[in-house]
């Protein structure tokens, strides 16, 4: 077996089934190797694309996502995509190319210290050394990324590591040489044949774990479970938040809805946590999260840091609270909880769920009350007339029509902030954002990853005409790979996210304005389709358009030009 199929191997034995890549002569053993075993290759049009496929993966599955970039450029493009699942606590495993170990800082080409670039932003970075240890540094990359705070994990690939002895040699030089032609070329030949020897050493001996360690997840104690249990019970007003963190366990998604369900309070749920309790729920609160922490006597944050989206701490303020979170740092950020609990939420909250039951009824009507209000004032908004379409009549027209078991892809700026307000996940694991970061770009490799995972779901991302910029290229991918995927622009002809602070702060709106372009042609000229709508009675009809689409095996992208709204007036970018 040469480098690349252990690699495969490793990755068969661990139930990955999607290796993503953007192919270069490096890799090409991994890719290979994966195929030939029935692991299915998503080739994509950019490198960032391929970690963000690998991203969503993992979040939906639990499996850690892996992606194979080639070296140099192909590493340095895929670093914002690998900081975005650190950030996110995505499980992943980054496979980069390299130049031959016996070249290395010789101007090999593409040849970069790449341990150093990516060695602060994942959990562990390592450079294969001999062939005989790739399959113990695979095995113990599947566990770093899974066990504690689970995230990224780089492995470089030297490109003499991958492939076989017999044609390593011949580049090297170093098989077949009929003698030396001096003294100095044949302690070169020496030298060359020691290096192949060490670096393909007992490479025929590599063994395999036929059953993966199980991995390390931190855990509560029983003193805080008890103590948590009095709190809550104690509390007449109690508010829990449940974001990313929480769902760091997708096959135990259902569990903790249920768990959250029978504690019966009053819950926001952001991030990868939307949806969890499906479009429409007695416990679940939209809006007003600022007053509704302000009005409550006890506040548990379940996957959810003390950062810029809680005001860093300072929503909360002096209020009693329990924070849950694999990752001490973001359960101490900020603002030291009363009650910090370094464990996963999801077992946790299962575990108080067995013990306690909260009644209160009118607290419960007190925030939801307040919530039919925002809904019927956001109603109102979305009957305004603007030069294009009302984005948030638009969306409002989405939600009535999405499928039971749609998936949304949320990329963009003020479009998809508006989204994040108006549309209803399904069902658990139907929402996917970029996280922390923020990140632009995301959307493409987003929706490849969940159309590979639920093949027989619609899958719908929401781009703003900033973001959608980024990724369209990847129609090709969808198309080539048989992803039926659907795409709605939001087209303002700005970046209204950046341009709302920036002409208001400053008076300039230099660099924020973009043109209504015409970016349902793109899908066009890679087999899809699109259509440009631009009057409200267009709406429900490109969306059917998009369906039937989508069913003869096309991907879609709506073209939405709409206007200028006054709905996030005042937010801030930074």
């Amino acid at each position: 077996m040469n480098g690349g199929q252990i690699i495969a191997k490793v990755l068969q034995n661990h139930g990955v089934k999607f290796l993503f890549t953007l192919c270069g002569g490096h890799i090409s053993p991994i890719f290979v190797g994966a195929e030939q075993l029935g692991i299915r290759v998503i080739d994509t049009r950019h490198e960032a694309t391929a970690v963000f496929a690998a991203d969503a993966v993992a979040r939906l599955t639990g499996v850690p996502g892996v992606a194979a970039v080639t070296a140099g450029p192909g590493i340095t493009n895929a670093i914002t995509a690998v900081k975005n699942a650190q950030m996110a606590q995505s499980p992943l495993i980054l496979l980069g190319g390299a130049a031959a170990t016996l070249l290395k800082g010789r101007g090999a080409l593409q040849d970069i210290d790449q341990i150093s670039l990516l060695k602060p932003i994942v959990k562990w970075a390592v450079s294969i050394g001999q062939v005989k240890d790739i399959a113990t540094v695979m095995e113990k990359a599947f566990r770093i990324a899974q066990s504690g705070t689970p995230g990224p994990v780089f492995i470089e690939c030297p490109i003499d590591t991958l492939y076989p002895k017999e044609m390593v040699l011949e580049w090297y030089g170093a098989k077949n040489q009929k003698g030396p032609a001096g003294i100095s070329a044949s302690l070169k030949q020496w030298y060359i044949r020691r290096h192949a020897n060490q670096l393909f050493k007992d490479s025929e001996k590599v063994a395999f774990e036929t059953k993966p360690e199980q991995v390390q997840v931190p855990n509560f104690s029983q003193a805080q479970l008890e103590k948590a249990i009095r709190m809550v019970k104690k509390a007449k007003k109690p508010l829990m938040i449940l974001g990313s963190g929480a769902m760091s366990q997708p096959k135990k998604v259902e569990d903790l809805a249920s768990a959250v369900r029978k504690l019966g309070i009053p819950i926001y749920l952001s991030g990868m946590g939307r949806g969890l309790l499906g479009p429409d729920s007695d416990i679940q609160v939209r809006h007003k999260r600022k007053e509704a922490i302000k009005e409550s006597d006890l506040i548990i944050l379940a996957g959810v840091p003390n950062d810029f989206r809680l005001d860093y701490g300072n929503h909360i303020g002096s209020r009693p609270f329990i924070s849950i979170h694999r990752d001490i740092k973001e359960l101490m950020l900020n603002k030291k909880p009363t009650l910090p609990i370094k464990a996963d939420p999801i077992d946790f909250l299962i575990a108080v769920s067995g013990h306690f039951a909260f009644e209160g009824h009118q607290w419960i009507s007190q925030l939801k009350q307040r919530d039919a209000a925002r809904d019927g004032e956001i109603q109102a908004q979305s009957e305004l007339p603007t030069s294009g379409l009302n984005p948030l009549d638009l969306l409002l027209n989405l939600k009535k029509n999405l499928d039971q078991n749609a998936v949304l892809i949320a990329d963009g700026g003020d479009f998809v902030a508006t989204a994040s307000y108006t549309l209803r996940p399904r069902g658990p694991l139907s929402w996917l954002d970029p996280g922390a970061f923020g990140t632009l770009g995301v959307g493409a490799g987003f929706a490849i990853g969940a159309a590979l995972v639920y093949p027989d779901r619609p899958i719908w991302v929401l781009f703003g005409d900033g973001s959608a910029g980024y990724s369209l290229t990847e129609f090709d991918t969808f198309q080539r790979h048989g992803l039926r995927i659907t795409a709605l622009v939001g087209n303002d002809a700005c970046w209204t996210q950046i341009a709302r602070d920036q002409v208001d702060f400053l008076g300039s709106d230099c660099a924020v304005n973009l043109e209504f372009s015409d970016y349902h042609l793109v899908p066009k000229a890679f087999g899809g389709d699109g259509i440009k709508i631009e009057a409200k009675g267009e709406i429900n009809h490109a969306i059917e358009i998009a369906k039937a689409s989508n069913a003869s095996g096309k991907s879609f992208l709506i073209n939405a030009i709409i206007g200028k709204a006054d709905f996030r007036k005042g937010s801030i970018s930074v």
